[in-house]
């Protein structure tokens, strides 16, 4: 699969790069991923770190990429290379890496009956150190590693997102998706989230890519 940066035009589709923050807020949360979060020989994420969440720099940047709601600042690490699954909110996500990193990305708009083919999955690197805003259209999953030694990201998201699966009172629109709070999720089939009872909505090869190193 080709990778295009995050600076290509075609990322505009999906997300943005915010160029213009201040980059001592960036960098102390950078630096934070660094010392004081691990990277797992898998993949593994904490919605909320107290080491992020308490920063001055954390504090300072929440209103700029929500507007005044509550925010968790936690965190998606570890080895990658493969698809698996996409995801999608009702609100933007932000990502934030240690290192270069790599996001599968989709369109909202292609799913159809609760079904995506994985043809239409885009690849972008985003360079470290550069935050970027994932678009509530757009899919996305784990991140995958730029290189050997994996990857630390900031997940940036509304607080609440990704906690338990609320009781629905009414069925409807996309609930047989809903897999968590403020999470609606296709799996591909060989997914382990798949055999978890996640609903299988990913149709084609579970897209893998190469190492970027």
């Amino acid at each position: 699969m080709k990778v295009l940066s995050v600076r290509d035009p075609e990322f505009a589709e999906y997300g943005r790069v915010f160029d213009d923050v201040d980059p001592a807020l960036t960098g102390a949360i950078v630096e934070a991923l660094a010392h004081g979060t691990p990277v797992p020989e898998a993949t593994d994420y904490v919605a909320e770190e107290p080491a992020l969440q308490g920063l001055p720099a954390a504090s300072a940047l929440a209103p700029l990429l929500f507007g005044g709601s509550p925010v968790q600042f936690g965190w998606c690490n570890g080895h990658n290379l493969t698809l698996n699954c996409l995801e999608y909110h009702r609100s933007s996500e932000f990502n934030l890496g240690v290192g270069d990193f790599v996001l599968l990305l989709a369109r909202q708009a292609d799913v159809r009956d609760g079904l995506l083919d994985t043809n239409t999955v885009r690849a972008f690197r985003v360079p470290a150190g550069t935050l970027v805003e994932v678009f509530a259209t757009t899919l996305h999953y784990a991140p995958c590693q730029a290189g050997d030694a994996g990857f630390q990201v900031l997940v940036a998201l509304p607080a609440g997102t990704n906690g338990p699966a609320p009781d629905l009172p009414a069925a409807g629109g996309d609930s047989a998706l809903l897999w968590a709070s403020n999470k609606w999720l296709l799996a591909h089939p060989e997914s382990s989230e798949a055999a978890a009872g996640a609903h299988v909505g990913l149709v084609g090869e579970n897209v893998r890519i190469e190492n970027q190193e």
